[in-house]
């Protein structure tokens, strides 16, 4: 192979990884974004209602109040 090869592999290679770089950053985010379905606390299905309006919810309503209750009386 000559230079001018090797240089247009390396900017194929160098796009490829650019390319997949951006595809992970999108998925990271998309799923940032989504939160979770199953509240981190009691494990129910956070509400439908609840993640449109709060997409990125990782509790359900009631685990929330309660944490947010608990954190008022200390």
């Amino acid at each position: 192979m000559n230079f001018a090869s090797n240089a247009a592999f390396d900017l194929a290679e160098q796009r490829i990884e650019e390319e997949r770089e951006a595809a992970i950053a999108k998925s990271r985010a998309a799923l940032k974004a989504s939160g979770t379905a199953d509240c981190v606390d009691c494990g129910s299905t956070i509400s439908i209602a609840r993640r449109r309006v709060y997409p990125s919810a990782t509790r359900c309503l009631e685990c929330q109040e309660f944490v947010e209750k608990e954190a008022r009386c200390r």
